[in-house]
């Protein structure tokens, strides 16, 4: 099994090193072949329109029948940005594919990062979380779960095989919610295969 990241911009290097903690073959993504032979892949943190711009028209389309399809991808903050249906201040969403509306730094300008610890249903214990001008989902459609929240604020959620998060866990040595990620990445694929 192999995970990608989306290596256009943005925190590539941490979640690459999340990964291979956990025993997980990593390719670095940065054009359509590159995405042959996947289990999964990994949307970082970043700038959402600057990854946008870097993804030329075939890997975008590319992404977007993915991130429609049953394929795994997680996204973290400017990764959850690109996965959202809905977006504050843009006409059409990035590549979509997860029923949630976001706004855009929710938590406030760089200035206001912070760090905090969430419940994060499924996962035992509390989950460390960095908020860089985290962007909050403010709208669940009926087939999304709520996993984690903050404030009231919806900041973790599933949808099938897509996960998005607003906060950073490639940012901690905390690996607990990349290990979700292989898992849903794992029975997917073994989901196909049977």
């Amino acid at each position: 099994m192999i995970i990608g990241v989306l290596g256009l911009q943005g925190a590539i290097r941490e979640h690459r090193v999340s990964l291979e903690r956990l025993g997980v073959l990593v390719r670095t993504v940065k054009c359509v072949a590159d995405l042959d032979g996947l289990s999964g892949l990994v949307l970082p943190g970043g700038e959402s329109t600057a990854m946008q711009r870097l993804a030329d028209g075939e890997l975008r389309n590319r992404l977007q029948e993915l991130s429609h399809g049953r394929f795994p991808m997680f996204g973290t903050c400017a990764g959850m940005i690109l996965l959202a249906n809905t977006v504050d201040g843009a006409e059409t969403p990035h590549l979509g594919g997860m029923d949630i509306a976001v706004a855009r730094n929710a938590s406030g300008r760089q200035v206001h990062s912070f760090e905090t610890t969430l419940a994060v249903k499924g996962i035992e214990g509390d989950v460390p979380a960095v908020f860089i001008r985290a962007p909050f989902i403010v709208q669940l459609g009926p087939d999304v779960e709520p996993l984690a929240e903050y404030n009231g604020s919806t900041v973790m959620a599933r949808q099938g095989s897509l996960l998005v998060a607003s906060f950073h866990p490639e940012l901690t040595d905390d690996v607990r919610i990349h290990r979700m990620f292989v898992d849903i990445a794992e029975r997917n694929q073994h989901h196909k295969e049977t």
